[in-house]
């Protein structure tokens, strides 16, 4: 059993490096590309406004 949660543990370790890989990958690329960096900030206003239209809040404590 202590292997098996090993294991485990060793594969959500290896997500996690993955995962900020990819993100600072992300950044890097949008970055280099200007284009994408326009697209992902139009995106993130345009959900933003959905949100404000949606009455929807999202707080953080």
């Amino acid at each position: 059993m202590i292997v098996l949660r090993f294991f485990a543990l060793l594969l959500a370790f290896i997500g996690v490096l993955a995962a900020c890989a990819v993100a600072v990958l992300i950044g890097i690329v949008m970055l280099r590309f200007l284009p994408i960096l326009i697209i992902a900030a139009l995106a993130c206003m345009l959900f933003w406004w959905l949100l404000k239209k949606a009455a929807v809040r999202i707080n953080v404590n």
